[in-house]
């Protein structure tokens, strides 16, 4: 089959295949040239061992136990991985082998891989080029056609093997619209508790894979019915089966199918804001009552929401950045869309959000109405989004004024002091209040008056 290989892989592979050496590409670059899908990242495997790997590309480094041998690229952000053939025995922390021995065929590596679509390795034996010959043992070019997640060999081997394997296998299938086979998809669920064997870093990582991925929907959903929700965000499980369905309210689903289908019709592409938009509600089970008339209340279950996303974003090891951006948009989600609202009204929201964050709240909104089964949008809602752009014309603090300090120290021939501060406040106040208008010339008319009152 001929594909497409830049020339940095060509010349790895005639690297080795000069000094007669047995050499593969391996892993998801296999599977993404089959699919004609971009590659960033490529691995290869061979008989060498790793000094000897070192002597055919002198630039490489070898610092781990595992028979990989890095070397830079020039062409792609990740550097190349040249492994040698291996075995591996026992994972008593359910992550890395207990024993690694050097294998001595390619079938022997490609048994120990996650899954079939990624247990495929190409090699040009016949001289260098694109023609590159297919090594397919366990059918991975069928479950690639047939878009299938399946285990190489015993589910339950690979997954006690490697308990990240299981997140690994919604990620995938996530990124490629893919589902998981029937025997795979049960052994994850029989094996689910393992994931907490797992460093939270790495189960992070694969967490944002998910909601980066183009089906974060249907990543979630495989999740959940996977029993891993249950283990990772158990806060978020709790949310299935609390009713919303009651007189005022126009709720169709409850908390948890809710939460689904309003990550299902976020628009945003980032992460953050669609794991803010699945766990939004999150502080609904701990607020829930039930009134006598029948109405069902969530008084505050932004406030109690926020304190879960905060827990959530250490446990999970979430950066500061991305953590204070959770915590912005399950803390105002719940704003207000009134044409009654002042310009003060706005402004404090869009203090509280952030002008970085107007359209990644807008984006929650948006899944919100249409996960609760109302329409994408309302008038009230497009004149708020109206008002949004009017009032950020306006200042929102001294510093937006068009003079500074240095401008009233010149003009009224003072010295750096309180009173230039509570000057620029003052003319700040009458900006704000409409009294006067943000240019410059007139702010500096006004600067005489004010000296003087």
């Amino acid at each position: 089959m001929k594909f497409i290989i830049p020339e940095e892989v060509k010349q790895i592979l005639s690297s080795f295949e000069d000094k007669g050496y047995e050499i593969y590409i391996v892993g998801g670059a296999v599977r993404d040239l089959i699919m004609g899908r971009v590659i960033t990242d490529w691995d290869f495997t061979t008989n060498t061992t790793p000094e000897q790997i070192l002597k055919v590309i002198p630039d490489g480094y070898y610092n781990n136990q595992f028979g990989t041998v890095g070397l830079a690229s020039k062409s792609f952000p990740k550097p190349f991985e040249i492994t040698t053939y291996r075995t591996e025995r026992g994972y008593s922390d359910f992550r890395r082998p207990d024993t690694i021995s050097w294998g001595k065929t390619l079938e022997e590596d490609l048994l120990r891989r996650d899954f079939t679509i990624n247990a495929i390795a190409l090699s040009s034996p016949k001289g260098h080029g694109s023609n590159l010959e297919i090594f397919d043992p366990y059918n991975g070019q069928k479950d690639i056609d047939s878009k299938t997640i399946r285990a190489v060999g015993e589910p339950t081997e690979r997954f006690s093997e490697d308990a990240l394997r299981m997140m690994r296998a919604v990620r995938i299938a996530s990124e490629l619209g893919f589902t998981i086979e029937e025997k795979t998809f049960e052994a994850i669920k029989a094996n689910s508790t393992l994931i907490n064997k797992i460093a939270r870093e790495r189960v992070k990582d694969e967490l944002i894979k998910i909601f980066s991925s183009p089906n974060p929907y249907e990543g979630m959903v495989m999740f959940r019915n996977s029993g891993l929700l249950a283990e990772i965000l158990p806060e978020m499980e709790k949310a299935f089966g609390i009713d919303q369905k009651s007189p005022q309210r126009h709720h169709i689903y409850d908390v948890g199918t809710h939460s689904l289908m309003a990550l299902k019709h976020c628009k945003s592409q980032d992460w953050v804001t669609r794991f803010a938009t699945f766990i939004h509600d999150i502080g609904k089970p701990t607020t829930y009552k039930k009134l006598g008339t029948g109405v069902i209340t969530f008084y505050n279950h932004e406030m109690v929401g926020t304190t879960i996303a905060k827990s959530i974003a250490e446990r999970l090891r979430f950066s500061k950045k991305d953590t204070d951006k959770l915590l912005i948009l399950v803390r105002w989600h719940q704003f207000t869309v009134d044409e009654r609202q002042t310009d003060s009204a706005i402004r404090r929201f869009i203090t509280h959000v952030g002008k970085e964050n107007i359209e990644e709240m807008l984006a929650l909104r948006t899944g919100d109405r249409l996960g609760g089964g109302a329409t994408e949008t309302s008038w009230r809602l497009e004149e708020f989004k109206k008002r949004l752009v009017e009032v950020q014309k306006e200042p929102f603090s001294i510093k937006d004024l068009k003079i500074d300090g240095n401008d009233v120290m010149r003009e009224l021939n003072i010295k750096p002091g309180p009173e230039v501060g509570e000057i620029l406040e003052k003319l700040f106040k009458e900006v704000v209040e409409k009294k006067l208008e943000n240019e410059k010339d007139i702010l500096l008319r006004r600067l005489d008056l004010l000296h003087r009152q």
